[in-house]
């Protein structure tokens, strides 16, 4: 994924209003699961993401395979 496209599209997810939880896939497989949007910081294709219990997890622009939102309708389910 491009850096600029990356930083838009997480900006985008973290600043929806009202917030909801999204999740980004990485190429490993691994899932880190957004609860929060001041728990994602992004600069220059880097970002870091600090879970609800202070474990940072880092990742760039190179190991984002896709960016999946919560539906609207899951979200108020």
């Amino acid at each position: 994924m491009q850096t600029e496209a990356f930083e838009r599209s997480l900006r985008a997810m973290q600043r929806r209003t009202p917030f909801r939880s999204f999740t980004v896939e990485l190429v490993s497989g691994d899932r880190i699961q957004v609860d929060h949007p001041e728990a994602l910081i992004l600069r220059g294709g880097e970002a870091v993401f600090v879970s609800s219990d202070g474990v940072p997890t880092l990742f760039d622009h190179e190991s984002v395979s896709q960016q999946i939102g919560t539906s609207d309708a899951a979200a108020s389910a």
